[in-house]
């Protein structure tokens, strides 16, 4: 089992940044890929930005493209996701998530998820 614990969520204005980590411990030596999700009010759930364990290219949506970023530190066990040029549709609870196993980037594909930490931008 792996444990997700993720922080730096907060209230910034829009065209600012944050840092997102997600902390992991357990079988941190199973994990395959890690990503991040989010979901705003009354939405479901959506990927945002994903990385393999082993490195390689990070994949990202489309509506995050050039302003996230998303890395790891394999020495820590964790993910991060910078947010830059914040939109106000970006405000969101993002989720960290991990994956033991080969990953399309679909929710499903992931077996483990952090509680989640509050992203607002206000405009």
């Amino acid at each position: 089992q792996v444990h997700l614990v993720e922080s730096g969520g907060g209230l910034v204005q829009a065209g600012g940044s944050l840092r997102l980590s997600c902390a992991a411990s357990g079988r941190t030596n199973s994990i395959y890929a890690m990503a991040w999700f989010r979901q705003a009010p009354g939405k479901g759930r959506e990927f945002v930005a994903g990385i393999r364990w082993s490195g390689g290219t990070p994949y990202y949506a489309d509506s995050v493209k050039g302003r996230f970023t998303i890395s790891r530190d394999n020495a820590k066990n964790t993910a991060y996701l910078q947010m830059s040029t914040l939109e106000p549709e970006d405000t969101a609870v993002y989720y960290c998530a991990a994956s033991r196993s080969r990953v399309s980037w679909y929710q499903s594909d992931f077996g483990s998820w952090g509680q989640g930490t509050q992203v607002t931008v206000s405009s």
